[in-house]
């Protein structure tokens, strides 16, 4: 039976608030140029209020893939939590327009608003971004509806809400409800960091509900303490079906069961590095629901990559499907 959604995403639900400011702005604001910062609730508000011409789009790292699936045209939902506050219905109303369903309503009255990153650019075209993590990061399995998840060919986690116990339960509910009802499930592993932090957790659950993980080198170093990319790779796929891990220029490298596949990227001189991991997911995950073979699934992935670092912005600027037929995929 066809199933409503073929890719459904879980991550943090952050509003890109983005603005083209000067030099004097960050000084007088005391925004430190060049670098991503977290920030409260307090510092949050000054900087918001202070923006002036801002534009909101949709993000958070998972988003943007399922934005990027949305756009090759791949049925999705979203879910993530966000405020009854403007940048909360704005984000939703958003991502619906786009072509995903975002299943959550609002938070009503809720302790916490939503989640932002407030982005400047600066005339020499470098991005200062202040980042408020809000109710994003309190998804809970409250959250998780069955009817989506199980209606669903592919679930997609970010690892970001590893953080939190509720966002554990969360994943740990979607990943069992989609392997009942015959989804595959898998997680983006998001930060060498938050592995260090959760490795056990991280572990269990890989080796458990899911069917497949994506991560960096970093990350899967992290993940089994060694500094050997193929002991890596093999301790992944000893634990899961597929494990696909980035290599930023030196390519991508995919391992299922004793198959391994080292697929090359073009090279391209990046100008925005923002959102690359999220399009290759997007390219690979829309690989996946094709059908197609890991290695082409690595390929597209890296053709979606190459696309989002040519310029400013963490989503495609041009079509990635166009660029796909192409290349006679």
């Amino acid at each position: 039976m066809t199933k409503k959604y073929q890719v459904v995403g879980i991550g943090n639900a952050v509003s890109d608030v983005i603005a083209k400011t000067s030099d004097e702005f960050l000084s007088e604001n005391n925004v430190t140029k060049g670098i991503m910062q977290l920030i409260d609730e307090t510092r949050a508000a000054a900087l918001f209020s202070a923006m002036k011409e801002r534009t909101e789009t949709p993000g958070g790292s998972v988003a943007n893939t399922i934005s990027g699936l949305g756009s090759l045209g791949v049925s999705t939902a979203f879910i993530g939590r966000v405020a009854d506050d403007d940048l909360g219905l704005s984000y939703a109303s958003s991502m619906v327009a786009e072509g995903t369903d975002f299943p959550n309503d609002p938070v009503v009255n809720a302790e916490l608003p939503t989640s932002r990153s407030m982005i400047f650019i600066s005339p020499d075209g470098e991005r200062s971004m202040n980042t408020y993590l809000g109710i994003s990061s309190d998804v809970g399995p409250s959250d998780v509806s069955e009817n989506v998840v199980s209606d669903c060919d592919f679930l997609f986690l970010e690892g970001y809400l590893f953080d939190k116990d509720p966002g554990k339960a969360a994943f740990r509910k979607a990943a069992d409800q989609a392997q009942s009802s015959g989804a595959r499930a898998g997680i983006s592993l998001s930060d060498p960091f938050c592995v260090d932090r959760h490795r056990d957790d991280f572990r269990s659950l890989v080796s458990g509900s899911l069917d497949y993980f994506l991560c960096n080198e970093e990350e899967l170093k992290s993940l089994y303490q060694t500094e050997d990319l193929t002991d890596g790779l093999t301790q992944g796929a000893a634990d899961c079906n597929l494990v696909v891990c980035t290599r930023s220029s030196d390519g991508v490298s995919i391992c299922q069961g004793a198959m391994r596949w080292d697929v090359p990227v073009v090279p391209i001189t990046p100008v925005d590095a923002t959102g690359a991991g999220d399009q290759f997911a997007a390219g690979f995950l829309y690989g996946l629901v094709q059908g197609f073979d890991p290695e082409t699934c690595g390929k597209i992935g890296g053709i979606a990559a190459g696309e989002v670092i040519g310029h400013v912005g963490p989503r495609a600027a041009t079509s990635i499907a166009d660029m796909l037929k192409e290349k006679g995929i």
